[in-house]
């Protein structure tokens, strides 16, 4: 066995003491994006697995373990009020009334606890990699399974299988119906009592709703990659993507959706307009001549109008709405720990639900929501700062959420999405603001003027 000599701590005799420098401490290793690729890139298969909503914080824990190995681990700007609005949700646990609301509880903070894990994760690796774009390319993974499962529910939107982890599960806990729209596998969301059903594709989520999410989401990631990576045939495997992309989410006919998008595209414009970025406008007029085109072979307008007035969905959400905000001032600080199923409302979903803001409030209390705003506000305008056209379009992220909080629930795998296109984004104005102190300042004119 060879013996190595240990570095000297102590100067020899007779030495200069200042001639002996301590060694320096060697680098922590990179996090590795494998784990990442395993979370967002494998979503097809914990979808046929029954495992995407309950694995989900699973892989969270994973990043976390791989966060404490690794030791210190720079932290995303506002994160302190996440870690506040978790430290709310937590303590609104004592206001749970039944046992059986504990799961469903505990399976809704589990995915806000993934979401910062996720966020965290994200914005080390983005850090400590001097080409940051690979860290995005899980995101886009995603992207591609997101439009595969959506024209499978255009396709076979009745196709329906018992998984895996359906048949596992006990069976009082998978027939819940709130566990049993999680592991039962289906491509579409549509009334099976109606004779002529409007088919919304979902996969791999349980309700289109959480689909369209998604999609406004994720849409602004994919742009940004393109125009990170000028080459490769991941990028036009993207830019080919996006017309295809349209047909599963037009037919989600989530109105929230398109208002989102159509909100997002539009502060775009405006700070394009206010830095004379013409990459930028030009690539927001390509992404609208886009859906404009897509729109001459679906009628979008006419598929929503059916929709509204063959079903109840706008007199049933204001119902909960009313019901929220009349319940809420009984227990306005902590809420009351989680929904709740009534007779008092038209709809047949708890108080509650309907929206991520009605949850919030309803469950956790008016403190909790003006933490879970402020985080989306402060990540709006971090992300706003951003110079480049990637950066721009990554900025329109918390901007496309705060749209649909009111609207869209958020407390699923949908929240990881949003954190870790704000934490890659956050990390990108970081790297081109250092980028910008450290171009050389011109040299000052030795002609100029100096004033008498």
């Amino acid at each position: 066995m060879s013996l190595t000599r240990a570095p000297a701590t102590e100067p020899p005799p007779g030495g200069d003491p200042a001639a002996v420098a301590p060694s320096p401490r060697p680098a922590p290793p990179r996090l590795p994006l494998w784990p990442l690729w395993l979370m967002f890139g494998l979503v097809p298969l914990w979808w046929l697995l029954g495992g995407f909503y309950l694995g989900w914080p699973l892989l969270g824990a994973l990043l976390l373990a791989l966060l404490f190995t690794r030791g210190r681990v720079p932290l995303p700007p506002a994160v302190g009020i996440w870690l506040l609005f978790l430290a709310i949700v937590l303590v609104s646990a004592t206001q749970l009334t039944s046992p059986a609301s504990l799961l469903t509880f505990a399976l809704r903070l589990a995915f806000y606890l993934t979401a910062l894990v996720v966020g965290v994760y994200v914005y080390a690796a983005a850090r400590e990699r001097a080409g940051l774009v690979a860290v995005l390319t899980p995101l886009c993974a995603f992207w591609f399974g997101l439009v595969a499962l959506g024209w499978l529910g255009v396709l076979v939107p009745r196709f329906a299988m018992t998984t895996p982890m359906e048949v596992l599960l006990p069976g009082g806990v998978a027939g819940t119906p709130f566990i049993q729209d999680m592991v039962h596998l289906t491509t579409a969301e549509y009334s099976a009592r109606s004779l002529n059903p409007i088919y919304r594709p979902a996969a791999p989520f349980a309700y289109t709703n959480n689909y369209g999410s998604a999609y406004a989401m994720t849409l602004p990631c994919v742009v940004a990659y393109t125009m990170l990576r000028r080459q490769g045939v991941l990028r036009w495997a993207l830019l080919a993507s996006l017309p295809l992309s349209l047909a599963p989410a037009f037919l989600t006919l989530n109105r929230a959706m398109f208002l989102s998008l159509g909100a997002g595209l539009a502060v775009l414009g405006v700070r394009a307009s206010l830095r004379g970025n013409v990459r930028v406008a030009a690539s927001i007029v390509g992404v609208v001549v886009i859906g404009a085109l897509a729109t001459l072979f679906i009628p979008i307008t006419d598929l929503i109008s059916k929709r509204v007035d063959s079903s109840d969905t706008n007199t049933d959400r204001l119902s909960l709405y009313t019901e929220v905000i009349r319940r809420v001032q009984e227990s306005p600080w902590l809420g009351y720990g989680a929904p709740v199923n009534v007779d008092t409302v038209s709809a047949a979903a708890p108080i509650g639900t309907q929206g991520q803001l009605w949850m919030v409030l309803f469950s956790h209390g008016v403190p909790a929501l003006v933490c879970f705003l402020a985080w989306f506000v402060a990540a709006a305008v971090i992300c706003a700062r951003a110079t480049s056209a990637a950066g721009q379009w990554l900025a329109v992220v918390p901007v496309v959420c705060l749209v649909q909080i009111p609207f869209y629930g958020m407390a699923n795998q949908n929240l990881a999405v949003a954190f870790f296109a704000v934490a890659f984004a956050m990390a990108l104005s970081e790297r081109e603001r250092l980028m910008r102190w450290a171009e050389p300042r011109p040299p000052a004119r030795l002609d100029a003027a100096v004033p008498a």
